[in-house]
């Protein structure tokens, strides 16, 4: 089909795309995956990330601790950590592959079908990336939800509560996953240039006038 403003799709992808990715970085680092607030003493809260575990108190700031070994985390932090590590890399990657093969980048201008597999595979990755940042925000929010409402733990132990890492996770894979649909959706579209449409009106104007002079008498 054709597409005028296929160079504004192109931006609007890469625009998400790329915000996504700077968020999923943030999500990856931030240590409030998990909060824990205390009943016993209400001026610290807890908070756990991939890397490290915090304490924040209201009069001496935050004090984090990095956790000792990768396999004394728990089985959600971990598979976590990689998968949020490797949705960083495949999203890089991704701005990297779909960077040269937009419109607007002059170089390899002649290489059209060249440049629309770049667009293809950097979507593609914009994908994976998104998918890869849901996934472990999603399992750690499900393993929380459990452990909260768990009757076998007793009253009196706090529980962990969301972090605000999960919602900008979130928040990051579906701008990913957006971003590669716009960039994908533009591949199946033909530019229009204006040259060819002003070509189209004056044929247009042509046969018009060669009608009107047939029908003559």
């Amino acid at each position: 089909m054709a597409l005028v403003y296929r160079p504004t799709m192109q931006f609007s992808g890469i625009l998400f795309s790329l915000l996504g990715w700077v968020l999923s970085c943030l999500t990856t680092y931030l240590p409030q995956w998990k909060n824990l607030n205390l009943e016993l003493n209400e001026l610290e809260i807890w908070t756990m990330g991939l890397w490290q575990a915090c304490v924040v108190q209201e009069e001496g700031g935050m004090q984090c601790k990095d956790f000792d070994s990768f396999l004394a985390l728990p089985p959600e932090l971990r598979i976590s950590r990689i998968l949020m590590v490797f949705s960083n890399g495949s999203g890089l990657l991704g701005l990297l592959l779909s960077g040269f093969g937009l419109d607007c980048w002059k170089i390899g201008e002649r290489q059209q079908e060249q440049k629309k597999r770049l667009l293809l595979f950097g979507g593609m990755l914009f994908w994976i990336s998104g998918i890869t940042a849901i996934v472990p925000v999603s399992w750690v929010a499900h393993s929380t939800v459990q452990e909260f409402w768990d009757e076998n733990i007793p009253d009196i132990v706090p529980r962990w509560d969301f972090g605000e890492a999960l919602f900008v996770g979130w928040l990051a894979g579906f701008c990913l996953v957006l971003g590669g649909s716009l960039l994908n959706c533009t591949i199946c579209s033909t530019e229009v240039h204006p040259s060819s449409v002003r070509y189209a009106v004056a044929e247009q104007q042509d046969q018009c006038q060669h009608l009107e002079s047939e029908t003559r008498p």
